[in-house]
């Protein structure tokens, strides 16, 4: 134990924007552990013979990830007002970039669009992050986005985190169906190469491999 909390305090202690060292280190730590222990305790709940009383403990604990990665963001992806954290899910995949030329620039890596898998609290693949980019739910329903605001990741080489619009997409009811909009937090991974876009490998793709949480958001429903 003593181990692994030393180990997450040497790969979590970065400063946020406009943060103290000290505050953001302790945050980040117990929103980490916060989360890793509502997880684990979702997936032996899981396990339980007896779903009847297993069930509401896993909404709660589902709902306490949510909550933590919630937390994890600043002011400068915060969610607008009246809208409420329902949901996160996981993303392991690839962020796909290809090498292009402007007009009158040198050659350069260009985001395309990301494939990953989704997982719920428990590890279960639930959905598909695509093209759009686009959320899509295994029951059908479906949400394209737009990017409203970014910041840097605290990880180095990471991709930014992010506070996107939902649209719905499709007539589908679902979990999916009264997303308004999404954070990407606690990003690893996805940034393009640093080499090999030249003139020589116009058009080649780049599959660069990336996790993270998307925190979903609903309107506060009306008393």
């Amino acid at each position: 134990m003593t181990s692994a909390i030393a180990t997450l305090f040497r790969s979590r202690t970065i400063p946020l924007p406009g943060s103290t060292a000290k505050g953001t280190t302790l945050q980040i730590v117990g929103e980490t552990l916060l989360k890793m222990l509502t997880v684990r305790a979702a997936r032996r709940l899981q396990a339980m013979p007896d779903k009847t009383m297993a069930s509401p403990v896993l909404v709660l604990a589902t709902a306490l990830a949510a909550a933590a990665a919630a937390g994890c963001a600043t002011s400068e992806i915060a969610a607008p007002s009246g809208e409420l954290p329902v949901m996160t899910v996981a993303a392991q995949g690839v962020q796909i970039h290809e090498c292009r030329a402007a007009p009158g620039a040198a050659p350069a890596w260009s985001f395309v669009a990301p494939e990953a898998n989704l997982f719920d609290a428990r590890g279960v693949r639930i959905g598909r992050h695509g093209a759009g980019p686009s959320w899509e739910h295994e029951d059908g329903s479906r949400f394209d986005g737009t990017v409203r605001t970014h910041m840097a990741a605290p990880r180095a080489g990471a991709i930014p985190w992010l506070l996107i619009t939902a649209r719905q997409q499709g007539a589908a009811v679902g979990a999916f169906s009264r997303v308004t909009s999404v954070q990407r937090v606690n990003t690893v991974g996805g940034q393009p190469p640093d080499h090999g876009c030249d003139a020589a490998t116009l058009g080649h793709r780049a599959h660069v491999a990336y996790r993270a949480d998307y925190v979903l958001f609903v309107r506060r429903s009306s008393p």
